[in-house]
């Protein structure tokens, strides 16, 4: 894998930072976190040498002057919100962000239940959260929220919410997903905690778009493409443009509600500390790339990937036209097509030579591995085989796993486990692999290539299921499948 992101130079000058916002604020600040903290494998693509808990790691660094509030909104509460990346409801991860956190020696302080309007759902969850220990609170609807900005800033809109008890200079605000009300948890307590007289600021880490990058990057692409079904669009920060005479790159939602924020601000604290929605980030990310070719390059893989991920959800009825309509445009945008993607051609092949479903993979020195789908082995498995043969150097000829081994598991999954489908996933094939791997040195050699699939791309012709997609996820590999249901 090419790297093209200094790991280490961001987790040293994006905590220094941080820390120098800290102390703008009279030594508390309300951090704002959106995106993800210890899973972020959308900036570890486009990144590459970004690790996926690097955020974590940065705060690690951070942790004896830190505490974490975590949000969730009664409306996903009530609506029972699923977190499609993990597969868990919004309140099931809540629970799981504060374990987690915890495990990491960050203190959790509580949780807020926003857009709080008496739902019975939202109230048997805190009475959930109650018996664990877990402190709780509530902030309320606001009618004309943002834009009333005379209600919201008075006793019957922020004044009306829950104060949050918070101990240490720095609360990171984070939540399970988008629309949580984040921002409006850290805007109520400036305002409470300037009526108790205390000095508090705000700021807001998030990692796209990336503000000192140009508009049309790649890497500001690709967050387009990952946020096509929020309809999030890249625009320059006119107000930073007015204010500075300086090009930033931030996104409409960013931009449409800082006039509100500003207002915000100087009903609080009398003026504003910023001149730009801008100004509110602390995002350090873009002057850690070490290779700008390698990150550019990898955000097109990732454009193309979100588009075919679309079309897949498009294929189980979960998208509409207008969110593919957007990533084909953000193709074009970035001048590319989706035969950038060398596995999709080689796949695709492969596929109209043998008449059966196929895939092929891209190797970190540019060889491209192709597999078909047999009575034994499904085209991922099949294609996993192939390429681990192929950088241990055994010939493609020789059967790793015998098929008098695999007929018995074939025989368990039809008879016994009532899977339609007899062919080993990959899974299967690797759980093989290990046992044989005692006795068989060219399965022992095979599976210690396995790491080197890490950063490689995967291309099927056929949609994969959840197990093989959550392989190649655990082996660090980017895959893509065309919308076409396995037969």
């Amino acid at each position: 894998m090419k790297y093209g992101f200094d790991n280490e130079k961001y987790l040293r000058i994006q905590s220094e930072h941080i820390r120098e916002r800290i102390a703008q604020f009279g030594n508390k600040l309300y951090l704002e976190l959106g995106g993800k903290l210890f899973d972020d494998y959308h900036a570890s693509r486009v990144l590459p040498g970004f690790q996926p808990d690097s955020k974590l790691r940065m705060f690690s660094q951070l942790a004896d002057k830190a505490e974490i509030v975590i949000v969730i909104s009664a409306l996903d509460i009530e609506k029972n919100k699923i977190r499609n990346d993990l597969g868990i409801t919004y309140d099931e991860d809540v629970l799981r962000l504060r374990n987690e956190f915890q495990k990491r020696g960050f203190m959790v302080g509580s949780v807020v239940v926003t857009h709080y309007n008496g739902q019975s759902s939202a109230d048997a969850f805190r009475e959930k959260l109650a018996r664990l220990g877990i402190t709780t609170y509530v902030h309320y609807l606001i009618d004309g929220y943002p834009a009333n900005v005379d209600l919201i800033a008075s006793d019957e809109g922020f004044g009306r919410n829950d104060y949050v008890e918070t101990s240490r200079p720095l609360v990171i605000v984070t939540a399970p997903g988008p629309g949580s009300g984040k921002m409006a948890v850290c805007l109520s307590q400036l305002y409470n905690e300037n009526k108790r007289g205390i000095e508090a600021g705000y700021a807001k880490f998030e990692t796209f778009p990336v503000w000192n990058l140009p508009l049309k990057h790649p890497v500001n692409i690709a967050y387009e493409a990952a946020t096509a079904d929020l309809n999030d669009v890249n625009m320059i920060d006119p107000f930073h443009l007015e204010a500075y005479g300086k090009t930033a790159i931030n996104y409409n939602r960013d931009i449409e509600i800082f006039p509100v924020l500003n207002a915000l601000f100087e009903g609080i604290y009398g003026e504003s500390p910023y001149k730009s929605p801008t100004d509110m980030g602390v995002n350090m990310v873009g002057f850690c790339i070490s290779d700008d070719a390698v990150c550019c390059d990898a955000s097109r893989s990732e454009i193309i990937r979100r588009y075919f991920t679309a079309l897949n959800r498009m294929a189980y009825g979960d998208c509409n036209d207008s969110e593919i309509n957007k990533i084909a445009l953000l193709l074009k945008q970035a001048r590319i097509d989706i035969s950038y993607r060398r596995p999709v051609k080689a796949a695709r092949e492969r596929a109209e030579r043998s008449g059966v479903p196929c895939s092929a993979i891209e190797l970190s020195d540019g060889t491209i591995i192709t597999a078909e789908s047999t009575p034994l082995l499904g085209p991922s498995a099949a294609l996993i085989l192939n390429a681990i043969k192929h950088l241990a150097g055994i010939d493609h000829s020789v059967r790793l796993i015998p098929q008098e081994m695999i007929e018995p598991i074939q025989h368990t999954k039809t008879c016994y486990l009532r899977s339609v489908n007899p062919r080993l996933h990959t899974d299967e094939v690797l759980v093989a692999l290990s046992v044989l791997s005692t006795t068989d040195d060219d399965c022992h050699h095979a599976l210690e290539c396995l790491p080197q699939l890490y950063g490689c791309q995967v291309h099927s012709t056929v949609m994969l299921g959840e197990v093989d997609h959550k392989i190649f996820k655990k082996l660090g590999v980017g895959l893509t499948c065309d919308p076409v249901r396995k037969v």
